[in-house]
């Protein structure tokens, strides 16, 4: 799916009879994905000098670039700062990663727990891409009553 034909496949969805914020079909992930450490050598942005010479991990292209084929949408989502772009779009391209943008400036730290009205699934890289399976686990929710 290219870029311009995001927009195309969002769903209009409403609650309590207002319009809210449009969604993907269920069969099109929204994929938000790290650079530094999780496709590529982990580098801090006080050293950008490395960026463009950073190994890849090659199941990390072969992964996201199947992902883009299938159809899903891909994102990075990254520490690297816009002083950086050029040569994180030049990295990306050199090695052939399908994506359809980037977001710059994501806080820098972990230890991220994101809050948000839409489904959000979580997934830890620990060293290897590979498809996703299922597995439970338990996580930290708010309170509301509108779960068991």
């Amino acid at each position: 799916m290219k870029t311009e034909e995001i927009e195309d496949n969002l769903q209009p969805a409403t609650e309590n009879g207002k319009h809210i914020s449009p969604v993907l079909p269920a069969d099109i992930k929204n994929y938000l994905i790290d650079i530094d450490g999780t496709i590529c050598d982990d580098i801090p942005n006080e050293e950008p000098e490395r960026m463009g010479t950073a190994e890849l991990y090659p199941d990390a292209l072969v992964t996201l670039n199947k992902w883009y084929d299938e159809g899903h949408v891909i994102f990075f989502f990254t520490s690297r700062t816009e002083a950086h772009r050029e040569i994180t779009e030049y990295w990306l391209k050199k090695h052939g990663f399908k994506y359809h943008g980037i977001l710059f400036g994501k806080p820098r730290g972990g230890n991220y727990h994101w809050i948000d009205n839409h489904l959000v699934k979580a997934t830890r890289y620990r060293g290897k891409f590979t498809d996703l399976i299922e597995k439970e686990v338990t996580i930290q929710v708010f309170d509301d009553g509108k779960h068991e």
